[in-house]
C-alpha cells in the first residue's frame, strides 16, 4: 500500500493509532459501499469485526491504491 504525507501524520492521532493496517487493506478489497468524490478521490467502507462491527472509512486518492485517510465513521449506515 501507498500512503499520502497526510495519512502519516493522521496516524500519530491517538485515535487513529490503532487502526491496523490490515483493516485498510481489508476494507480496500471488501467494500460494502464505494462513493468517488467530486475530487476524484474514493470514499470505501467496511464493517472490522474486531471492532465490534464499526465501520471503518478508507479514502483511496484518485489512483485507487494511495491511502489519503482512514478512520471508523460514526456516521455510516449500511
Amino acid at each position: 500500500m501507498k500512503f499520502t504525507q497526510y495519512f502519516q501524520a493522521m496516524r500519530q492521532r491517538p485515535d487513529r493509532s490503532t487502526i491496523r493496517l490490515e483493516w485498510i487493506e481489508y476494507v480496500i478489497e471488501n467494500p460494502v459501499r464505494e462513493v468517488i468524490q467530486e475530487d476524484g478521490r474514493v470514499r470505501r467502507w467496511a464493517p472490522i469485526s474486531e471492532m465490534g462491527g464499526r465501520f471503518l472509512r478508507v479514502i483511496l486518492l484518485e489512483d485507487r491504491e494511495t491511502v489519503h485517510n482512514a478512520f471508523f465513521d460514526r456516521t455510516f449506515k449500511p
